[in-house]
């Protein structure tokens, strides 16, 4: 393997896990925000960094989540899901869906769209899209997602999330 620094000691952790998460922490990532309907009826959401394309032919979108999170339940048994673009304008509604499960959609930073689902106000773009498979790898899922539709809002710088910190990009290369 090829020399690098040494990481910082945690230990409680093993090699590969202070590895992966060093790494991680240094790979800046997308925000994005899922959200769908309880059973009951209830909105439901979350703060993403796992988003990605799987293909536009047809298209497919897809996300991970720990089966343990929140929001798994409602995300388990959803046929739709929305799932929301943030750009840097939407850091504080990223946190709040980031944040305690019951304070998410206390506010009016959302609305119901298309099927009842929670649509977030004020994001670069949505999309709108059926859940057509999980995928169930170790204590997580990865969710596949078929777009249906979406809409576009304000172009806005992108909301990235790098070294345990929201940002947005900076100067182009």
């Amino acid at each position: 393997m090829p020399a690098s620094p040494p990481l910082a000691p945690d230990p409680h952790a093993p090699d590969d896990l202070a590895a992966f998460k060093h790494a991680f922490r240094r790979h800046a990532a997308g925000v994005a925000v899922i959200t769908t309907l309880a059973p009951a009826g209830a909105p439901v959401g979350f703060t993403a960094t796992s988003l990605a394309s799987l293909s536009a032919v047809p298209p497919l979108a897809t996300f991970n989540m720990a089966r343990s999170a929140s929001s798994w339940a409602a995300i388990a048994v959803a046929d739709r899901v929305v799932i929301h673009m943030m750009g840097s304008h939407n850091r504080a509604v990223a946190e709040k869906l980031a944040g305690p499960h019951a304070d998410r959609f206390v506010g009016e930073h959302w609305q119901p769209g298309p099927y009842g689902l929670p649509v977030l106000t004020g994001v670069t773009s949505w999309m709108v899209g059926r859940i057509v498979e999980r995928v169930s790898v170790h204590n997580n899922a990865v969710v596949v997602v078929q777009i249906e539709g979406g809409g576009m809002g304000t172009d806005d710088e992108a909301l990235l999330y790098h070294e345990r910190t929201y940002r947005v990009p900076g100067v182009a290369i």
